[in-house]
């Protein structure tokens, strides 16, 4: 059987890596890859390597934080990298990587419910990302979310119905 090809996990953070604080009763953004790491600890996948880089919200996310993403990712040996975003502001990090990112093949996923609490939506849409990495892709920004994978700039959080839909 051929070895798959080595995938950096960058996690960012967002909703998908949140957990329920006992003390505050509010859902916090750990420094943590353990939802991450969880995933895989069942699967048969081993051709990947997780890297925290940010651990915030996606809406707390800020230029300079897409900039330590981006030099991150040009500074790296790594040729296919799935960002774990926050879902509300993944397609501005999106655009923003694509001005400045070049010789990727960048997919970009998230989860609207946290790990923690329910880790069916995070499970599917991070091994959405992956298997999307194992066909041939040309090098470019895309988003993986319930079920679909998009060049970045045709797919959109549908915030009414609260899931991803093509444009």
């Amino acid at each position: 059987m051929k070895k798959n090809k080595k995938i950096l996990i960058l996690n960012t953070g967002g909703t998908f890596n949140k957990t329920y604080n006992q003390i505050s009763g509010k859902l916090l953004v750990t420094n943590s890859n353990k939802a991450i790491l969880n995933i895989f600890k069942y699967s048969k996948i081993d051709s990947i390597h997780v890297d925290g880089l940010i651990f915030k919200d996606s809406l707390d996310i800020n230029k300079e934080d897409r900039n330590t993403l981006k030099d991150f990712i040009n500074n790296s040996k790594y040729s296919q990298i799935i960002i774990v975003h926050g879902t509300d502001t993944m397609d501005i990090t999106a655009k923003y990587l694509s001005k400045y990112t070049k010789n990727k093949t960048i997919v970009i996923t998230g989860s609207m419910v946290p790990f923690s609490i329910d880790p069916i939506e995070s499970t599917a849409n991070l091994m959405l990302a992956i298997g999307f990495l194992q066909n041939k892709v040309k090098n470019d920004i895309f988003i993986a979310m319930h079920g679909q994978v998009k060049r970045y700039n045709k797919i959109k959080k549908n915030r009414t119905i609260g899931k991803f839909e093509c444009l």
